[in-house]
């Protein structure tokens, strides 16, 4: 079965899951797990922060973020199309009593401009502009890329009207893989950075909140709160580590393969639109009178699994898992439905 639903279907491979189970472990509710302080320090390092808080997933380090950077009656700012506000079923309401004002942005991505401008004036019956979020990549935008110099304007403004910048880094490896900033800079950036080990890392559980030792310090009490406190958690922690070291240069093959995908796509008669395949994401819509389910059956008469966004929009998702003999069965199921 080839399964191009997304990259989080991947399965650990051998070596990681070797290093899973020779991984030395301890209660990290007390700081004890070895495994889990050595991944913590390897991500703050990289981006050149001071702390790290190894999470469940990403939405737990989305929502600690914004729990630590608001208070009830704050609001966030971020593009439409944000993870926060689409997918992690209204937390920032639920976990924060905070607001959010939705920017329409260029699939997915705002600018400097809009988040100046979207900024609250002081007045009572109006809610605090307190916190900026940013994704990327953005999921649902397309697997789309800030570079360093859009995220730097935004951060600007941010640092000039005291707000709170968030970057839901879920794929961001696969951002920088795709524009060749470093981490570092990236890091210098953000107030807080949250990135996904259980996508195109591989992994198959975990996420990283990273910030300052102040913000960490308040996020690990607001993970505990949340029912996020792990114990002998280095056994996974061990395959974050494993993937830090061993998958971010291989994200390029991801790209490259969607963008394959994405040139056959372009030349069958009944896909009316592909959006620009910067990453591993490639989101395209269907020609009617036939529908995105209609697509999807007969992928599955091949044994290619994929996912709709719609009645006439289809998403694949490059991984990992994603090999070279399944690129080409794949191409040649498109080839053969010219």
């Amino acid at each position: 079965m080839i399964n191009l639903i997304s990259d989080t279907v991947t399965h650990p491979t051998p070596a990681m899951r070797e290093a899973m189970m020779n991984a030395h472990v301890g209660d990290d509710v007390f700081k004890a797990d070895p495994t889990v302080n050595a991944l913590q320090e390897k991500a703050a390092q990289m981006f050149g922060k001071e702390a790290a808080l190894y999470c469940p997933s990403g939405t737990m380090c989305n929502q600690i973020a914004i729990s630590v950077h608001t208070r009830p009656m704050d609001e966030i700012i971020c593009e439409k199309l944000s993870h926060v506000y689409q997918s992690e079923n209204g937390g920032y309401a639920f976990n924060s009593w905070a607001g959010i004002k939705l920017i329409d942005g260029e699939r997915g991505k705002i600018t400097a401009d809009q988040v100046e401008a979207a900024i609250n004036p002081p007045y009572d019956w109006l809610p605090h502009s307190r916190m900026v979020v940013l994704e990327n990549s953005c999921n649902i935008g397309g697997g789309t890329v800030y570079h360093l110099e859009e995220m730097k304007a935004v951060a600007d403004v941010c640092k000039k009207r005291d707000l709170r910048l968030h970057l839901d880094g879920a794929r961001l490896f696969n951002a920088l893989t795709q524009t060749g900033d470093s981490p570092q800079e990236v890091g210098a950036l953000f107030d807080s950075i949250s990135i996904c080990l259980s996508k195109g890392l591989g992994a198959p559980v975990g996420s990283l909140l990273i910030g300052n030792e102040e913000f960490i310090a308040q996020a690990r009490r607001v993970r505990k709160a949340r029912g996020g406190g792990m114990r002998q958690a280095g056994i996974l922690a061990a395959a974050g580590v494993y993937a830090l070291d061993n998958h971010i240069e291989r994200l390029a093959d991801d790209h490259r393969r969607a963008r394959q995908i994405g040139e056959v796509l372009a030349e069958l008669p009944f896909v009316e639109n592909i959006r620009p395949i910067e990453t591993n994401i490639m989101f395209f819509d269907i020609k009617k009178p036939m529908t995105a389910q209609d697509f999807l059956d007969k992928l599955k008469a091949h044994d290619i699994l994929a996912v709709s966004f719609g009645p006439q929009t289809v998403r694949f998702v490059t991984h990992l898992d994603f090999t070279e003999e399944m690129l080409g069965k794949t191409l040649e199921v498109l080839e053969k439905m010219k």
